[in-house]
């Protein structure tokens, strides 16, 4: 009886190990992947001075409005604001900006026209309800362009940064309490 249960205890042990070992390789390999992919990107964004913007404003264009420019195929939210004693152009985030300068925003869903519209009136009416906000410049001197919310921001990095911690700390700890365990029954065994 006693021969079996230490078998037992030892494949219990074992797969635990294994376990707290597999959790730990993984939080390693994530942290790599974050490290080479999402850090950069933090690193090199411009838009770290937080301000507060106020409402110059807003006009939606139609593809009709912009003859003569590169035309887009959805309604476009155009956004002045007063930012850093300055005027700016307000882009939605750093996609927004590299995707479309004409437009501050670019709606959700292209595909139903009559859904992006109404899509970018929402957000230009929140625009109208709400004419002081923070937003986001450069240091840079020349630059009269913000952004409302940054894709690469702190909390982003804190955020994909929590679940490769958490499993770190949880395979650390299923390693530390197989370890307590055995050093803990061979107290045991000994007296």
């Amino acid at each position: 009886m006693g021969k079996k249960l230490v078998l037992a205890q030892k494949r219990g042990e074992t797969r635990a190990l294994c376990l707290g070992v597999a959790m730990v390789v993984c939080a390693v390999i994530t942290y790599y992947i974050l490290g080479t992919t999402l850090l950069p990107l933090y690193q090199r964004s411009v838009w770290t001075q937080e301000s507060t913007c106020h409402l110059i404003e807003t006009n939606i264009w139609d593809q009709d409005e912009l003859e003569g420019k590169k035309v887009p195929q959805y309604p476009c939210l155009w956004v002045n604001v007063s930012a850093v004693g300055r005027w700016a152009v307000l882009y939605h985030t750093e996609d927004t900006r590299d995707q479309n300068q004409q437009c501050s925003y670019i709606p959700g869903s292209l595909d139903n026209y009559q859904m992006a519209r109404a899509d970018v009136e929402k957000v230009r009416a929140r625009f109208h309800e709400h004419h002081v906000f923070h937003c986001f410049s450069t240091t840079q001197e020349n630059g009269s362009s913000v952004l409302y919310r940054r894709l690469h921001g702190p909390q982003a990095l804190l955020f994909s940064l929590f679940w490769p911690t958490f499993l770190l700390t949880g395979g650390l700890l299923i390693i530390a309490m197989v370890k307590l365990n055995r050093s803990l029954s061979i107290l045991a065994a000994q007296k």
